[in-house]
């Protein structure tokens, strides 16, 4: 028997590597590099107003050192890592988005007057360092050159210092008066609701970058529809309508703001169906729930229900026609001043009408809207509204009375949502209309005056689609 191993675990990962060692290679691998130029960037356009929300975090809790951590790379397998993504706290509150270097500290320090903010994060690495050239997860032979510290600076405006320096910073000012938000959860709650609630109302730099990514979720539908007639040819043919909106947010954008949901026929009435390995009938309605992230990480969300073949059926239209019927109620009533509740039960009101109608349940909608009975919403569990931004359900951090109790302001952006779901095996259902479920998803901004469907370049009618089905086939 062999010798046991004495080499641990977690050093084992690396065992495969055949990387050189030896001082020699060092001495020559970092030498005869040409010079870069260190040419400082503009001013990001978005700098000002992540110092303005700065600002507010430290107005909010003078006295206290403020800790705001990116988060490190999270394993996938073994030595290969999910794609970055910074907690949406330290981007909201840095402006920086994709470029963002793993395990990046932002400190505000609010304990004396005149709050300062400090970057600290990883800068490059000098090519006479082993980093260089071996260390597969930092090293720019593996990466890519990281950013110095004097260009972040000027790009973000912002103080920047090496992350080495951290540790030291930190004893040097102790654990008193220090509060947090980290990616693991260890978040002081005050804190993490209070940067969760002032991303409500969004700003001019956000606005715009929503704008950027429901535009692209729009290119994202539209090769969705082009790449139909392959998905119906297709076993897995929802996966082939994913593939196909996942290369338009790469393209576009970064990524996907979530995992797609297509679902077609009774796929639909689940409500996160993601697998998406299910065939594309023809006959069949496909219900897409996607969103772009732009490189900012602000991402849409939006949900078209389409008829794989470019026509409704008679049953098709008519489940379809009643989740509009709501949809257009709450967009009737969304404008500065309703609080956030009533969106939901705006919709809710239409659906409970609908279902009462068409005889589901044994009861007026007004009965069923008493909240000791809700029997409408078998056909609709979830909800008609929520808050959307740098998070696909922005904002949850926020006190739920302050979530749905508070007033629509100008600067809001929320999705309407209204479904409805008629389970495959749901005996209380005319056997015609099983199996089929629609949802319909816009993208709202609050107005001075009412709302902008932000989302309005995709048609919302049954007749508006087939069109422009017909229009891209």
């Amino acid at each position: 028997m062999s010798e046991k191993s004495e080499q641990k675990i977690a050093d084992r990962v690396n065992n495969r590597s055949h990387r050189p060692t030896s001082e020699k290679f060092l001495e020559f691998v970092g030498s005869n590099w040409a010079s870069k130029p260190d040419v400082l960037p503009a001013v990001a356009e978005v700098a000002k107003f992540a110092a303005a929300r700065r600002k507010l975090v430290a107005e909010a809790f003078v006295g206290k050192l403020v800790i705001i951590e990116a988060g490190s790379l999270k394993t996938r397998a073994n030595d290969s890592d999910y794609r970055f993504r910074p907690h949406s706290a330290f981007a909201h509150l840095t402006g920086w988005g994709t470029d963002t270097v793993p395990d990046s500290v932002l400190v505000i320090d609010a304990r004396a007057h005149g709050a300062t903010s400090t970057l600290f994060f990883r800068e490059t690495a000098g090519r006479n360092t082993r980093e260089f050239f071996s260390d597969s997860t930092i090293g720019e032979f593996w990466v890519g050159q990281r950013p110095t510290l004097a260009q972040v600076g000027a790009h973000l405006h912002i103080a920047t210092r090496s992350l080495s320096e951290f540790d030291d910073f930190m004893s040097e000012h102790g654990d008193a008066d220090v509060i947090r938000i980290t990616q693991e959860g260890l978040s002081d709650e005050k804190l993490a609701e209070f940067v969760s609630e002032i991303r409500f109302v969004k700003d001019e730099y956000e606005i715009a970058e929503m704008r950027k990514a429901v535009n692209a979720s729009v290119k994202g539908f539209e090769e969705v529809v082009r790449a139909m007639p392959k998905a119906m040819g297709h076993p897995r043919g929802e996966r082939v309508i994913d593939a196909a909106f996942y290369g338009t947010a790469r393209v576009e954008g970064n990524e996907l703001g979530y995992d797609t949901i297509a679902a077609s026929g009774s796929h639909a009435c689940i409500l996160h169906w993601v697998v998406n390995d299910g065939p594309v009938k023809d006959g069949d309605l496909l219900l897409l729930d996607a969103g772009v992230e732009v490189d900012s990480l602000y991402t849409a969300d939006v949900t078209r229900t389409m008829p794989v073949n470019g026509k409704f059926t008679a049953d098709q239209r008519r489940i379809y026609d009643a989740v509009l019927k709501a949809a257009d109620a709450v967009f009737a009533i969304a404008k500065p001043g309703v609080k956030f509740r009533v969106l939901h039960e705006t919709a809710m009101r239409v659906i409970a009408e609908t279902v009462s109608e068409w005889g589901f349940i044994n009861m007026s909608a007004e009965e069923s809207l008493d909240p000791e009975n809700q029997l409408h919403r078998r056909w609709m569990v979830h909800g008609t509204s929520h808050h959307l931004g740098l998070d696909v359900h922005d904002c949850a951090q926020a006190r739920r009375e302050l979530y749905l109790e508070q007033e629509l302001k100008p600067g809001m952006i929320f999705t309407i949502e209204p479904g409805l779901y008629m389970q495959p095996d749901d005996l209380l259902v005319p056997e015609n209309l099983r199996g089929i479920g629609a949802r319909i998803e816009d993208d709202v901004l609050v107005t001075e005056t009412g709302v902008e469907n932000l989302s309005a370049a995709l048609p919302r009618t049954a007749d508006e689609i087939e069109a422009w089905m017909a229009r891209l086939a």
